[in-house]
């Protein structure tokens, strides 16, 4: 029999009443502007125009350590975990069952995983032919749909936020013991170093070489054994959602956003030295330094916006952050159609961002400057169409 889930069954204190109806149904502006922030910067990063000429902080690290690219990633499994307090909360004062949640969590995670394959697999170069034997299985929304469904499911079928938490520290412990006690064949155990460690090996077992990123060839960076990580991830973020959505003051939710910024990261900076931040193999120390970098910006955006009433500057992220899929899925699909080589050229067919980049761009700056205003236009572009979204009140959602 399907049991009702209570409000008191997602609080994330005994002691913590939880606020109100009309409290817990409002949108979070700063979790919306935090989103669109998140996601401007992923557009901005992933869309140099040239590969070949990009400042080091819109680059990833080539392996441990961190850029403030490695910041983006993390940021949007770190939102979906707080998203999903409000949006359980929400369906459980309208009487929903734990079966009923899960069942949508579960449709849900579906949709975004499919979406990700029709990305990952769209054919900008053999257009409009898709190759399957060399698809790649794994990728971003797939990370994020699997994170997504395994912390829903932690998330419902817990009654406390110290469950929830130990949860999170058994995906932490866990995957770092088995990263560095578990022996790989030919390399022995504690190596983390590409291609030699636990995590790129199941990769290679499980998928297969002909499905991992095509950018590494050799192990994938959103792989089996990694995402463990990202599931921790999602359930920091969670415990964050939670309280927030306690009764307390905006002043004393400000001050416990950014203590447990602070101890987060502090926290990974510690295991650092033991277990490398490193964005790859997303490591137990990069786990708790960007949830924790994650709840300090939630805080900066949640005191200036929520607490204070500074408003003026948040309708761009506003407007990306309310369409935050329908961006990334839309502008993905527009991004390697301009990839594909459809136009003449002098040396043979070139794709109609090479066209344009070379037309509008390459004249007017230097080579590192003509990438990076090539990414800002983008950003810009993007930022029109979602406006019109915004306006007719079109928003994407799964």
């Amino acid at each position: 029999m399907s049991e009702v889930v209570t409000a008191e069954m997602l609080a994330p204190m005994a002691v913590a009443p939880q606020p109100p109806v009309g409290q817990t149904t409002q949108r979070l502006l700063s979790l919306d502007i935090f989103r669109g922030i998140t996601i401007a910067a992923m557009v901005l990063v992933n869309n140099p125009g040239s590969g070949d000429h990009v400042y080091a902080p819109l680059e990833h690290a080539k392996w441990n350590g961190w850029t403030p690219t490695d910041l983006i990633f993390p940021f949007f499994v770190f939102i979906v975990g707080v998203a999903m307090t409000f949006s359980f909360g929400k369906l459980v004062e309208r009487g929903a069952t734990r079966g009923q949640l899960l069942l949508k969590a579960c449709k849900r995670a579906a949709v975004i995983f499919a979406l990700s394959l029709a990305i990952t697999g769209f054919p900008y170069h053999s257009f409009p032919s898709y190759d399957l034997q060399h698809m790649r299985v794994l990728g971003v929304l797939q990370r994020i749909a699997i994170a997504y469904l395994i912390s829903s499911a932690i998330y419902l079928y817990t009654k406390s936020w110290k469950s929830r938490a130990a949860w999170a520290a058994a995906f932490l412990l866990g995957y770092w013991a088995l990263m560095t006690l578990v022996p790989v064949p030919g390399f022995g155990a504690g190596v983390i170093e590409p291609g030699k460690n636990l995590s790129n090996w199941i990769d290679l077992q499980v998928i297969g070489l002909n499905h991992i990123y095509t950018g590494t060839k050799s192990w994938d960076p959103e792989g089996i054994l990694s995402t463990m990580g990202a599931i921790a991830t999602c359930l920091i973020g969670s415990l964050v959602g939670q309280w927030i959505r306690t009764k307390r003051s905006q002043e004393d939710k400000t001050i416990g956003l950014f203590v447990m910024g602070s101890l987060l990261l502090a926290g990974g900076l510690v295991w650092d030295g033991a277990f490398p931040i490193n964005k790859s193999i997303w490591t137990s120390s990069y786990v708790l330094f960007t949830a924790g970098f994650g709840s300090l910006i939630l805080a900066l955006c949640y005191w200036s916006v929520d607490v204070k009433g500074w408003k003026w500057w948040t309708k761009p992220f506003v407007v990306y952050g309310m369409n935050a899929l329908g961006l990334y899925v839309l502008s993905a699909f527009v991004t390697r159609l301009t990839l594909a080589p459809l136009i003449a050229g002098p040396g043979g067919p070139i794709s109609t961002k090479e066209w344009l980049y070379n037309a509008a761009f390459v004249p007017l700056f230097s080579p590192i400057n003509a990438s990076v205003a090539w990414a800002l236009f983008y950003v810009l572009f993007w930022l029109g169409i979602m406006w019109i979204f915004y306006s007719k009140k079109i928003f994407i959602k799964v």
